[in-house]
């Protein structure tokens, strides 16, 4: 799969709808090996309260659910934001094959921006990661929905 900007666009959509919960709008999607969504999440933390309810976890809660299987072997996930530790090591505790995602998280991020955990040599799983698709349109929805909480 080499353009990754359509689904990275339906990531952005999921992540558009987490704003009614006044949740921090982050989307994401898993796809099967065969291309198929298999499971979508967004930020569902104030909603549930529940602290482990990133859109990263939920989507790929759902695709696991969806396939009868913790193991996604294969799969990739898109999201608009890139992961924290907790969701960076899900991903490769999940096996996830591909991650893709949008905007940088310079406070947070785990791929890359303050740690490197699903490409660290001495991760039990290698992730293949493609960054800053469509960021500045995920950086965007981040800046608007914090400028309106400043």
């Amino acid at each position: 799969m080499s353009n990754f900007e359509p689904l990275m666009r339906r990531a952005i959509t999921i992540a558009e709808q987490s704003l009614e919960s006044s949740d921090v709008p982050v989307g994401a999607l898993v796809l099967n090996p065969a291309g198929e969504i298999v499971g979508e999440g967004m930020n569902l933390r104030e909603r549930d309260n529940d602290p482990t309810a990133h859109a990263e976890i939920v989507a790929m809660r759902a695709a696991a659910l969806k396939g009868n299987s913790w193991r996604l072997d294969g799969h990739t996930l898109v999201v608009t934001l890139e992961p924290c530790a907790m969701c960076a090591g899900a991903i490769s505790q999940a096996r996830i094959k591909t991650l893709v995602f949008g905007a940088w998280d310079a406070k947070a991020g785990a791929v890359g921006s303050v740690w490197e955990i699903p490409r660290d040599p001495r991760s039990l799983y290698q992730v293949e990661v493609f960054a800053g698709i469509l960021a500045d349109e995920c950086g965007e929805l981040l800046r608007g929905f914090f400028k309106g909480k400043r």
